[in-house]
């Protein structure tokens, strides 16, 4: 009997550690949520977005403050989320972390590749601590959400946004564990139906699609939800990237052949 209330205690202790853990961290993210409300600006329907960042410069201590607040969960608090909780952090940690980049040098750079793309590389630079460790977007984006058995999601691409106007658009609120589905999905049509980055050419006879499926091909021949090709996956979605029901039907027929937009990095900045 001792022993079995031994381990009975041993487990309530366990699930009262879990729960207190868990408990830790806004998965709300109520703070970065009420800051994209009040800078983002949506374009063309909600396709495409661009920063208010002079607003966010004003509003950099909230902004600091919430950063603090993802610099101070560390791996094993982490570790007892679930996977939806766990992606939407890094998603949101990434996002923040960039617009924390870009205020740096904000209102002197036209690009974040200004920093530089071998010194001062934004992307590869260490600026941030994230899991008790030092860390870079670089890290974020490709050592943990595009890591190889961990979240298998190329969508994710549709939700990371690295302050460029080629760039799928910055969402207008934070991603939360229970609408992450809904909401890179969203993503996803978003994208794909912006007409200036990716679309069927009739003059060309391609189907015109951004970088992003040529720089990270391998992502979309994962088998993610039976997708196994870019075309494969333009095919369901033909009806967002034409009007025209014969340019579908090659695309859903996977005939349409590839190429790849110029990728616009221009920072997406929306003014004052």
């Amino acid at each position: 009997m001792k022993s079995i209330a031994g381990r009975l205690l041993a487990t309530l202790f366990c699930l009262l550690v879990w729960s207190q853990a868990k408990a830790q961290f806004d998965h709300a993210h109520a703070a970065w949520n009420a800051l994209l409300k009040k800078h983002i600006v949506l374009l063309d329907g909600g396709k495409a977005s661009q920063v208010r960042y002079a607003g966010f410069a004003a509003d950099r201590v909230a902004l600091k403050t919430y950063l603090a607040a993802l610099s101070a969960v560390d791996e094993t608090e982490y570790g007892l989320w679930s996977r939806a909780q766990q992606m939407a952090f890094l998603i949101n940690a990434y996002n923040a972390f960039t617009v924390e980049k870009v205020l740096g040098r904000y209102p002197d750079l036209k690009s974040i590749r200004d920093f530089g793309t071998v010194f001062g590389n934004p992307w590869k630079d260490k600026f941030f601590r994230l899991l008790g460790a030092e860390a870079s977007l670089d890290g974020l984006e490709h050592g943990r959400l595009r890591a190889k058995g961990v979240f298998d999601e190329p969508r994710v691409h549709f939700a990371v946004n690295c302050a460029s106007i080629g760039c799928p658009m910055l969402r207008e609120e934070a991603y939360v564990a229970s609408r992450l589905e809904a909401q890179i999905e969203e993503q996803a049509r978003r994208f794909l139906s912006d007409r200036t980055r990716n679309r069927f050419d009739a003059a060309a006879d391609k189907l015109v699609v951004s970088k992003i499926f040529d720089w990270y091909k391998e992502d979309w021949t994962s088998g993610f939800k039976g997708i196994n090709s870019r075309e494969q996956y333009f095919g369901r979605y033909a009806g967002l990237l034409t009007d025209d029901p014969l340019q579908q039907g090659r695309i859903s027929a996977q005939q349409a052949m590839l190429a790849f937009a110029e990728y616009d990095w221009s920072l997406n900045d929306a003014g004052k």
